[in-house]
């Protein structure tokens, strides 16, 4: 059964105790965040992008989720609050001269220098590859290290010379503390975006309603003063008496009679064939002339005639 020599075992061996907690190595997970994308946990190649959280991503890896959410993917956590390409910015990243690529090291008899980023501060010099922190600007995408901001304070982006506000300042893969505020930063931004639009559609709907009352307004000061002129005429037909009510009876009379006429002969309408001056070649032309009408013999019931050609 065992313990066959003389051999004496220890208790560890014999009794297992709690299993020991397994401790992430600082030096792969900070390879993980700024050599391979947050979203298909491949390596980093251009175009590079990253979100309001300061995350970094393969283009291409963000188009596709976005046009496909449903699709199953390692770590979709990190994509949920990026809602369409406005909500990421292409990087602006400048190459680090010592980085040789995936063939440095082919051979295996050289020093392989893990923490060589491939990317570099143009203002410094710190290479990116998680020991210092760097920033990144909205307005243009330039990516710069945060010693190079604080010790050139401008308003001016060092590199393509773009104005940018602190505001605009993102730092790349911060800490939980840096996260979190920028996570209330840009629900707050978004919460004000939405205002705005509703303000914008608010005063539309409103200058909408007060470009159509003014017709309204006219149409009844139109009307009041219609009603106006009518009793003012009636009262002084009242006051003139008989003969004026008399006149102004005839006159009202004519105008009905002329307004009846006018409406008469614009309602009326002469055939083509009563009028003298056209010619029979003329009248010939319409369907009202007596050549085109026909007998009832002549008038037989439509018929199709179907191809027997396929």
């Amino acid at each position: 059964m065992g313990c066959d020599g003389g051999t004496i075992p220890k208790r560890h061996e014999l009794v297992k105790g709690p299993k020991k907690v397994e401790k992430v190595d600082k030096n792969a997970e900070l390879a993980a965040k700024w050599k391979y994308c947050a979203l298909s946990q491949e390596k980093l190649r251009r175009p590079i992008v990253a979100c309001e959280l300061g995350r970094l991503y393969n283009k291409d890896a963000v188009i596709e989720y976005l046009l496909d959410k449903s699709a199953e993917r390692p770590n979709t956590e990190a994509v949920t609050h990026i809602r369409g390409t406005k909500d990421i910015k292409e990087l602006n990243l400048t190459d680090n001269p010592e980085w040789e690529g995936e063939r440095r090291n082919t051979k295996g008899d050289k020093y392989e220098d893990i923490h060589c980023g491939m990317f570099i501060c143009p203002v410094v010099g710190l290479e990116m590859n998680g020991r210092h922190r760097f920033c990144y600007l909205q307005t243009c995408g330039c990516v710069f290290s945060d010693r190079a901001l604080k010790e050139v304070k401008t308003e001016i982006c060092h590199k393509c010379g773009d104005p940018f506000q602190d505001s605009d300042i993102i730092v790349l893969n911060g800490t939980k503390e840096e996260v979190e505020k920028l996570t209330q930063k840009m629900e707050e931004k978004r919460a004000k975006a939405k205002t705005k639009t509703k303000s914008k559609k608010s005063k539309a709907a409103e200058s909408v309603t007060t470009s159509s009352q003014p017709k309204d307004d006219k149409q009844v000061k139109v009307a009041q003063n219609g009603e106006l002129h009518s009793s003012e005429e009636s009262s002084q037909s009242d006051v003139a008496g008989p003969s004026s009510s008399s006149g102004s009876s005839k006159g009202s009379k004519l105008s009905l009679s002329s307004s009846s006429s006018s409406s008469s002969s614009a309602a009326t309408k002469r055939s083509i064939q009563e009028m003298e001056e056209k010619s029979e070649a003329f009248k010939s032309i319409f369907t009202t002339h007596s050549s085109a009408k026909r007998t009832k013999e002549q008038i037989s019931n439509w018929v199709t005639h179907t191809p027997y050609h396929f």
